[in-house]
């Protein structure tokens, strides 16, 4: 082991994290009850220097009407506004009345607002929050699927009519999150006709290509069923949201099965996906696609970054006017065994390699989110303690990277 290393006992299992490890409990928000365990190396002396994060709880288990919350989705706006967006469920399963709950932040998640119904739909379920802000007027599109009751993604029927298929639906913000017009259904844009039974967007965020010849293109991305046969794909708008397309599946012939996806662009305009292994060796799976989200290279599993089958967050962080200076970062539970072990990773090669790592929650860590905040830092809204809270934490380039 490296002296910039540092091993930890996890779950009975030694484990070895690079570049140190960040313990703080967020049991209150901004910088109260703060710990950090470091180790005495000049890269620790040095990072020592930088602010540690910043938390804030931002829904918990038995508050705020809810019995359970699961799945966030976090969202910075152009006007500096957050929007965290979580499944507010009547009990701890994926299928339960299911509600889309929104809180918002105005300061950059030290303090948040009362939780927000964005949409019920009586008894059926409402899964899979996943947002994106249009550059163009600001507006907010937020998708979701919707499950009958007593209809999940093991019973869901294909097709695009009935009561008993997944349907997919849009709402939509015209100010950063205040308030929303009503749900659209979009299934007929998002679905294949036949064999296709459960889909789900993200969950997390969509993003807006900039560059290349589909600059301004909207992209969510999609995965499909049947239940244990899934596939990725994306879902694009060329409207600003007003009509969508899905294009071909990702081809794959690795062991396992790419599930919740998220995309990040690169520098040319392609898109990049990483997905969730499903039944297959716990590393990412990753592809490329040259004709925004069209059709897809064949996917292919990324040795830098280890899973226990999870959702996992990617994004494009901008450190400059000069676009070819972003760096991409990325976060998940850094476990082969675990959803433990939460870990921010950056790169500086869009995606490439990921030579920089640093734990920032070691307990139980879940799915999570991450957003460029206005001032330059990063946000990133997870689930933590076995799903009994959803936490963000705000933190710095330079605490993660040491310089």
């Amino acid at each position: 082991m490296h002296a910039s290393d540092i091993s930890i006992l996890a779950r009975g299992r030694l484990e070895v994290w690079p570049r140190g490890l960040a313990l703080r409990p967020p049991w209150l928000c901004g910088t109260r009850a703060l710990t950090a365990i470091t180790m005495l190396t000049s890269f620790h002396l040095a990072a020592a220097e930088f602010p540690e994060p910043q938390w804030c709880d931002v829904f918990t288990t038995g508050q705020e009407g809810y019995p359970a919350y699961r799945i966030p989705a976090l969202l910075a706006t152009r006007q500096g506004n957050l929007l965290a967006f979580a499944e507010g469920r009547a009990q701890p399963r994926d299928h339960a009345e299911n509600d889309i709950v929104l809180k918002r932040s105005s300061n950059q998640g030290r303090t948040w607002s009362a939780l927000q119904v964005v949409a019920e739909d009586s008894t059926n379920a409402l899964n899979n929050p996943t947002a994106v802000q249009l550059r163009e007027n600001g507006r907010v599109l937020l998708v979701y699927q919707r499950y009958a009751k007593g209809f999940d993604e093991h019973r869901a029927e294909s097709g695009l009519q009935g009561a008993r298929i997944c349907r997919t639906f849009m709402t939509q913000s015209d100010d950063e999150g205040v308030t929303w017009r009503r749900p659209r259904d979009i299934t007929v844009g998002v679905k294949r006709p036949q064999l296709v039974t459960s889909t789900a967007a993200g969950p997390g965020i969509g993003i807006q290509l900039r560059a290349g010849p589909r600059a301004g293109r909207v992209l969510i991305p999609f995965n499909q069923g049947p239940y244990g046969q899934w596939k990725v794909y994306a879902v694009y708008s060329d409207d600003g949201g007003q009509s969508w397309r899905y294009g071909d599946t990702a081809p794959d012939t690795s062991q396992g099965f790419a599930n919740e996806v998220q995309f990040v662009e690169l520098h040319d305009g392609a898109v990049m996906l990483n997905a969730r292994n499903q039944n297959g060796v716990k590393l990412r799976k990753m592809g490329v696609s040259r004709d925004g989200g069209e059709t897809w290279a064949r996917l292919r599993e990324d040795p830098a970054l280890p899973e226990p089958a999870c959702q996992a967050s990617i994004l494009r962080h901008p450190t400059g006017r000069n676009a070819g200076l972003d760096v991409f970062l990325f976060s998940n539970p850094a476990s082969p065994w675990a959803r433990t072990n939460g870990t921010i990773r950056l790169s500086r090669d869009e995606g490439k390699s990921w030579p920089i790592a640093r734990v920032l929650y070691p307990g139980s860590f879940a799915y999570s989110c991450l957003t460029s905040l206005p001032d330059g830092s990063v946000g990133c809204l997870f689930e933590r303690d076995d799903y009994k809270k959803i936490t963000f934490a705000r933190f710095t380039l330079e605490w993660l990277s040491g310089d």
